[in-house]
């Protein structure tokens, strides 16, 4: 029996589909969504107006305002989808290379089933696995389902 799952999201449509299917899926199990800020995703040093002539030192004050802003959004589309599925969640946002943190967390927490979207916003050109959940498949100690 699944009592607890862990579902990444990035703001992908997939990410998304992944949290319903979670949602569907496991009505009694408790789901945690994660979003973790890779500091290497190329659109964290973009302007919330698009403008990219300006990056904020990564670590700066405004840096973390800008990625706490973003990602609250990430989290907000998570719990209204879970909302429309009258389901409470958990919400957690992290900071690092997201398949490390992805796989750290299942394994420190008392997660049993990690789901997550088959490629995220960065791998939408791959044609079977993104990057992400190529490493997450592989590495995780719990059981993972991808969704396409």
């Amino acid at each position: 029996m699944t009592d607890h799952v862990l579902v990444p999201v990035d703001g992908s449509p997939l990410s998304l589909d992944a949290l319903r299917h979670t949602l569907t899926d496991f009505p009694e199990a408790s789901v945690t969504v994660l979003h973790v800020v890779d500091l290497f995703e190329p659109d964290h040093g973009v302007g919330v107006d698009g403008d990219t002539t300006y990056e904020p030192l990564v670590g700066s004050e405004e840096w973390y305002a800008r990625v706490e802003e973003r990602s609250e959004g990430i989290l907000e589309e998570a719990r209204t989808v879970a909302a429309d599925h009258d389901r409470d969640i958990e919400t957690v946002s992290e900071i690092g290379t997201p398949a490390r943190i992805i796989v750290e967390y299942a394994a420190e927490e008392p997660i049993d089933h990690v789901v997550l979207g088959a490629h995220g916003r960065q791998d939408e050109d791959r044609t079977l696995l993104g990057s992400v959940a190529e490493l997450v498949t592989r590495r995780a100690t719990v059981p993972v389902t991808l969704v396409r």
